[in-house]
Parts: C-alpha cells; sequence; structure tokens
C-alpha cells in the first residue's frame, strides 16, 4: 500500500527522527468503511493511535471511542464527542474505576463475569451492559483468546444477572483478534452470536446492540518473512454484512451495530523517518545471519510490534545499489529489541551507513501507545500530524 503524496514528502523534509500521521488518509479510511458497512457505528480502539489530533479527526467524522480506563475516556471526551458516544470496552475494571467513569458520564459497559456485574449495579447502577463473548483467535496475529470473553452459557449468566441487578442487559460483543486475516473468523464469531441471540430471546432477553469489536486488518506491513499481508478485506466485509442481516432476522427487537476499528483506520496512514546506526558484518558461532542492520528506532520507541510483523522500510537515498540480507533491530542493548534474529532475510543497501535516513511504513497503530518513556536513554518519538479537515 503507498502513502500519500503528502506524507511522503513529510518524511523526505524531515531532519530528525519522528512519527507522522496523515489524517486526510484517516479521514479517507474512515470514509471507505462507512462506505463498505454502511449503518455501523465506529467506537474508534483509542489504544491503537493516543494521539489527541487522531482522535479529534475522527470524533470529527462522527467516530465515538472504546476507552479502555478513566484516563482514556477524559481523553476522549476532550475531543468533544458526547458521553453517549464512548463506551467502557475493558472487561477488566476495578471498583474505583467502575465509579470513576459513572462519575464521567459514562453508562455502556463491556462486561464477562458476574462478579464484575455486581460491580458495576453498586457504582454505576441504571447502567447498560455489553457481554464480551470468547472466540477462539485463530487466524489473527493476535488472538486475544486467553484473556477476555466468556462461553456462551456464562453469556446467559452474566446478562440475567445484570438484569436481575437493574442493569440493562443491552448487548453482545466479540473481537475476532488484532490483524484477523481471515473471513472465516468473522463468520465464525457471527454464527455464535447468532445462536446466542435466540438463547437470549427465549429467556425474555431482547438486545438493542451487537458490539463487534476491532480486528479489521491494515494492508500495509509484512509477515515474518518479509511478504506482503493480502488479508481478503472484501470477503470480510461480505460475511459481516450477511452475518449482520442472519442477526436482525435471529433477534426479537431491533438491533444496533457498532464496531471497534483500531489499527484498520490508522497503520497505513502513519509511518516514521528514522536513521541507520550501523550496519555491521560479523559471524556468529552458530552459522546464524552475518549482516544487522541497527536502526535509531526499534521496539521500544515505536516499533513494538515487531515480533509479529515485519515493517517495510525504505532507503531514499539508496534506491539502486547493491542489497544484503541482513537482520533489523533497534539501538537499545535488549536482545528483544530486533525482527526475527534467525532469519536474516531483509534485503538492505549494502553501502548504508550511519546517519542515512530510513522510512519505516505502515506503523501509524500502536507506534505511539506502546512507547517507553526512554528506556535505555532513547527518547520517544516526537510525532506531527499533516492534512486533515481544517
Amino acid at each position: 500500500m503507498r502513502e500519500s503524496a503528502a506524507l511522503r514528502a513529510a518524511l523526505a523534509a524531515a531532519t530528525d527522527d519522528r512519527i507522522f500521521f496523515d489524517l486526510t488518509g484517516i479521514e479517507a479510511q474512515y470514509a471507505a468503511l462507512m462506505r463498505e458497512l454502511p449503518g455501523v457505528a465506529v467506537r474508534f480502539a483509542m489504544k491503537a493511535c493516543p494521539v489527541d489530533e487522531v482522535l479529534a479527526c475522527l470524533a470529527g467524522q462522527g467516530a465515538g471511542f472504546d476507552a479502555a480506563s478513566p484516563r482514556e475516556i477524559e481523553r476522549a471526551l476532550r475531543t468533544g464527542v458526547p458521553a453517549d458516544r464512548i463506551h467502557y470496552g475493558n472487561t477488566i475494571k476495578s471498583d474505583e474505576n467502575i465509579a470513576d467513569a459513572h462519575r464521567l458520564g459514562i453508562r455502556d459497559f463491556a462486561t464477562d463475569s458476574v462478579e464484575d456485574v455486581a460491580a458495576i449495579a453498586r457504582f454505576a447502577p441504571g447502567s447498560r451492559v455489553f457481554c464480551r463473548l470468547a472466540t477462539s483467535g485463530e487466524g489473527a496475529l493476535w488472538g486475544l483468546s486467553q484473556k477476555f470473553g466468556c462461553s456462551a452459557d456464562d453469556a446467559v449468566r452474566v446478562l440475567q444477572a445484570a438484569r436481575d441487578a437493574g442493569l440493562t442487559p443491552s448487548g453482545l460483543s466479540v473481537h475476532v483478534g488484532s490483524q484477523q486475516m481471515t473471513a472465516e473468523a468473522w463468520r465464525a464469531a457471527l454464527d455464535d452470536l447468532t445462536d446466542l441471540v435466540g438463547l437470549l430471546n427465549a429467556r425474555g432477553i431482547l438486545l438493542d446492540t451487537i458490539n463487534l469489536g476491532g480486528g479489521l486488518p491494515a494492508l500495509g506491513c509484512l509477515d515474518k518473512r518479509g511478504r506482503p499481508l493480502d488479508p481478503p478485506l472484501d470477503k470480510m466485509f461480505a460475511v459481516l454484512r450477511e452475518g449482520m442481516q442472519r442477526l436482525r432476522e435471529e433477534s426479537a427487537s431491533p438491533l444496533a451495530f457498532l464496531m471497534e476499528p483500531g489499527r484498520h483506520l490508522v497503520a497505513d496512514h502513519g509511518a516514521i523517518r528514522a536513521r541507520v546506526s550501523r550496519l555491521t558484518t560479523r559471524c556468529r558461532p552458530d552459522g546464524g545471519p552475518g549482516h544487522w542492520l541497527y536502526l535509531s528506532c526499534g521496539k521500544f520507541n515505536g516499533l513494538y510490534e515487531m515480533d509479529a510483523l515485519q515493517y517495510r522500510l525504505e532507503f531514499p537515498g539508496h534506491a539502486a545499489g547493491r542489497r544484503v540480507p541482513a537482520v533489523i533491530a533497534g539501538p537499545t542493548c535488549d536482545s528483544d529489541d530486533a525482527y526475527d534474529h534467525a532469519s536474516g532475510h531483509v534485503q538492505v543497501p549494502a553501502e548504508a551507513a550511519s546517519g542515512d535516513p530510513v522510512w519505516v511504513h505502515s506503523c501509524g497503530a500502536y507506534a505511539v501507545g506502546y512507547t517507553t518513556r526512554g528506556f535505555n536513554g532513547f527518547d520517544p518519538l516526537p510525532y506531527t500530524c499533516i492534512g486533515g479537515a481544517r
């Protein structure tokens, strides 16, 4: 996926290390999602890009927010969106968290246990709850299948407990895993949701909302072997539209639909201008790759997700010339601060020298949120936002 001319111009003009966010590209991505899934309300997963300008951009397009803590709720409210366009999507909440969210005006809470329901009833009386149904996570780069969600039987108990406690058992939610690569995962989740809606109908629990969660993929990164990711987006959207229709037909009450996209909206519209620290050649006793390219940014200040994917690199000063295979690593003294240590398959310029600019593409998701405060003294990257509606 090619970045916009404006984003490439910003990278070319930069004289220091920084991440750029293309707000015009993000707006276009949001509009494209709305064309594919008309009528579905977006609650942007704030963790994917906690940048005020990005949040304000999406709020201006009509998005609300999926917040995971009171501090995220406060940040979302600062964009000017009303509290009813923000939901507390984290099933893990302390009593204090729930009370603070309620004080801030939040009335929609995700949950997956009767214990959490009891706390919501006590500290956020009268609120609406969404029970998160577990998924397998199969087909995703990050499956999210262990920590969150409950079985269908537990979901019935959770929503019955919510009704008994004076809360509104409003809906169900799922998450098929981050950077989901298959349409089948969506189909399986929608099948489970449809079956569960039927069970709830029989018990007189009539839902008003289905939250289809996150998981929609970005397009611009590579897999661990350097091959382009090729998620079947068109098929995913078709499965989602068909599944929503089946849910409407199954439900005994009218249903609204939400989604919580994160990386799908921002990943391919962010890029880092970094530098080469050093290209080295060194023999290893195990016969491993001999070339290592060290960058000025890495896992702890912008490229946290390097464990699961590979970022596309561009060397603007070396459009031609001989390439050598190398392991890519960040600048810190932590051995985890590197792409797949064993493969050494990334092709890099043989003449790369310290200080040469490097463009890291499709890294607009999680580049800011996962950054440390300055591990080993390497500062978080500053950022600049370009474009967008004014």
